[in-house]
């Protein structure tokens, strides 16, 4: 009986790794709301996700290997196949990734993957009960956490850079800062370069120019100005500038 209680606590399925793994979700998720209020990529969801599946990992490293240990069977470190899992899908992660246009896409995806591989490493080292929790946070997650992202993400007031490509002679800058204005948004700093011919349908140059306005907007929902910026009259392309690594 008394082997069983402790073949039981090596294993990790005893609520004390439960509340380990949700103290992560909890301080992840909190780390997460700072990021998403500032609009950074690596925002509430993907914060948490890391944050809980490397707990999850640790935990692996830590109990899923107890059985072996108390048997004897080897005398070699099982955890560290586990430990190259980790490494690997990393790479594959990492592929998931997509920066377009100074926008990053794919983070959550990829903390998805690796996630999976930590769920997967918790069902085969025999913590059933630690690889369901992991399984069902990461629904909390996806569902519940994107509602409330895109809330955030609306009321923020984090700094975004814009350019935008309008044709010249149709009063589009005016238009555009008045579209700021009406939204709330504060110019931080606007640079116009010179114009630059346009080239048309056939390589033929039309005698229109296009002018290119780099502005820096602070303001509520300010995630959302290329829509706005995007529906001026006269707009060409509107393109998300690069974040502030910080």
């Amino acid at each position: 009986m008394a082997f069983h209680a402790e073949l039981v606590a090596a294993h990790g399925q005893e609520w004390r790794q439960v509340g380990e793994l949700l103290l992560a979700f909890v301080l992840s998720s909190i780390v997460g709301l700072e990021r998403q209020f500032r609009d950074k990529s690596a925002g509430l969801r993907t914060q948490t996700i890391v944050g809980t599946a490397s707990a999850l990992f640790l935990l692996v490293s830590k109990y899923g290997f107890g059985d072996v240990a108390l048997k004897g069977v080897v005398n070699l470190d099982p955890s560290r196949v586990a430990a190259q899992v980790v490494s690997g899908i990393g790479f594959l992660g990492a592929g998931l990734i997509i920066t377009r246009r100074g926008a990053i896409r794919g983070l959550t995806t990829a903390a998805s993957v690796w996630e999976t591989a930590a769920i997967g490493m918790a069902a085969g080292a025999g913590l059933p009960l630690l690889a369901a929790l992991v399984t069902a946070l990461h629904f909390v997650v996806v569902i519940g956490y994107t509602p409330l992202a895109r809330i955030i993400a609306t009321r923020s007031h984090a700094e975004r850079s814009y350019t935008v490509t309008y044709q010249d002679g149709q009063g589009v800058l005016r238009d555009l800062l008045q579209a700021c204005t009406k939204q709330a948004w504060s110019v931080n700093s606007l640079v116009v370069a010179a114009s630059r011919p346009q080239i048309g349908a056939g390589g033929h140059i039309d005698t229109a120019d296009l002018v290119t306005v780099s502005l820096s907007i602070t303001g509520p929902g300010v995630v959302e100005a290329t829509e706005q910026l995007g529906a001026v009259e006269g707009g060409v392309r509107v393109d998300r500038g690069d974040e502030e690594d910080d």
